[in-house]
């Protein structure tokens, strides 16, 4: 026999809750709960907006990377969102780090994060994002312009030693917006392999002897939802390796295909399905080398927006509704500051109401935030009930990727706090930032 809450629980169909965490469900009719801990009273406990993370599905889908790819090496990509808990999850799931930064380096290495388990990445890496890196002995760094070659070889000293990739350009139009494509010649990531400078590269680094090439990378944009464009890389990335091979005698061990898998924002959206893509790739990667006569490299990836993504909830609290001829306006507490992805490049969100039950028909509405921006948009032809009014919460699932990690100061607005649940439990993992904060900053006239 099915209990009162038992019905209420599962009142939510399936396909609602598709693109929310696994342990999402609907204790109370018009609530929602994450983790076992319901979002309402974190939005009461920790004000908005707040962003959450399940720490179980974050666990989760770092495991399902590693079933998808056993013989390979996966690191997770911290620009989507790095804090000391999100590293420490990470790093007990037995991912390396893929960082940017010398500050996402330092943040790791005080978790205690081994260092040969991170890469460091980045278009215009600073002195100081070399130097932390050697000084904390990063297990490779990936180079991605010529004057990064002589600038790190110089660092290294002559009695040094470093690994490092090339970043290639594999002339590849891979992603979900022309913003986040990355993989074609006309952008500023990386070496082309059509215009000969990526085999110039190669060559100017093998003459560094306190330099070890370990193998190429290559990242082709993010939200790629086709398998097709990773397996085109595969076959011009071997047969890159097939020339240096020619040319050098080299042998390259690894391949970096980077990330960018794509994931759904709104029921029914299309994802990356990781299986037939790990499938695919062995098969293709096998291919390419026996044809080429090469032994097969090690294989790297680079997810981060398919870990983090899925994981994180944002919670808004509603301060106005304003009503016009053609659209109904929802502005939110929040807004670009926390969120800048659909101002960036297009993002769409579904947000739900939480916290009470409404019986009103459905509406669509455009969600706004509270910053004097016309493009601060968090979600357009949204369905939400339409009795929707000031100080109600709305939850945006799929929000654990590029919301915190890219928050600003916009306003003066503190950036907001982070809260991890699991078991029934919410924790403070990162608190808000505060007018103190903000002013400790400002050193006056």
């Amino acid at each position: 026999m099915t209990t009162v809450h038992e019905a209420a629980a599962t009142a939510t169909t399936s396909a609602d809750l598709s693109v929310w965490p696994a342990s999402t469900i609907e204790p109370l009719r018009g609530d929602l709960a994450v983790g076992g801990v319901p979002l309402a009273e974190i939005a009461d406990r920790y004000g908005t907006p707040v962003h959450v993370f399940d720490e179980a599905e974050v666990r989760d889908r770092c495991r399902t990377y590693l079933d998808a790819f056993p013989d390979a090496e996966v690191l997770y990509a911290a620009k989507a969102f790095l804090c000391h808990a999100m590293a420490r999850w990470i790093d007990e799931e037995g991912l390396g780090l893929d960082v940017w930064s010398a500050d996402e380096l330092e943040l790791a290495a005080t978790t205690g994060f081994p260092p040969d388990r991170i890469v460091l990445h980045g278009n215009a890496k600073s002195p100081r994002d070399l130097d932390t890196a050697l000084r904390l002995g990063v297990g490779r760094i990936v180079i991605a312009s010529p004057s990064e070659i002589a600038r790190l070889a110089a660092a290294v000293g002559t009695d040094g030693h470093q690994k490092v990739m090339i970043r290639v350009v594999p002339g590849i139009s891979a992603g979900g917006h022309e913003k986040i494509r990355t993989g074609t010649g006309d952008q500023q990531f990386g070496l082309s392999i059509t215009d000969g400078y990526a085999r110039h590269a190669i060559a100017r680094i093998l003459d560094q002897p306190q330099l070890q090439l370990t193998g190429l990378h290559c990242h082709l944009g993010s939200q790629t939802t086709s398998v097709k464009p990773y397996l085109v890389a595969v076959r011009r990335m071997v047969g890159l390796m097939a020339r240096l091979y020619d040319q050098h005698g080299l042998v390259l061990p690894e391949l970096d295909l980077g990330g960018g898998h794509g994931i759904a924002y709104r029921p029914g959206e299309k994802a990356l399905d990781l299986t037939t893509l790990a499938r695919r790739i062995r098969t293709e990667l096998a291919d390419a080398c026996a044809t080429a006569g090469l032994p097969v490299p090690r294989l790297i990836i680079e997810p981060g927006r398919a870990i983090a993504g899925p994981a994180g909830i944002a919670l808004h609290r509603v301060l106005a509704v304003k009503r016009t001829d053609e659209r109904v306006f929802v502005a939110v507490e929040g807004g670009m500051s926390d969120n800048p992805r659909p101002a960036l490049c297009g993002v769409q969100y579904a947000p739900r109401l939480i916290g009470r039950h409404s019986t009103a028909d459905r509406a669509r509405v455009t969600v706004v935030g509270r910053h004097g921006e016309a493009g601060d948009v968090l979600a357009v032809d949204a369905e939400l009930p339409g009795d929707i009014r000031p100080g109600d919460v709305l939850a945006v699932p799929v929000a654990g990727a590029y919301h915190v990690s890219m928050a600003s100061g916009y306003n003066l607005i503190g950036r907001p706090p982070v809260v991890a649940v699991r078991d029934g439990l919410a924790r403070l993992v990162v608190r808000r930032e505060s007018q103190e904060d903000i002013d400790s900053g400002d050193v006056g006239l």
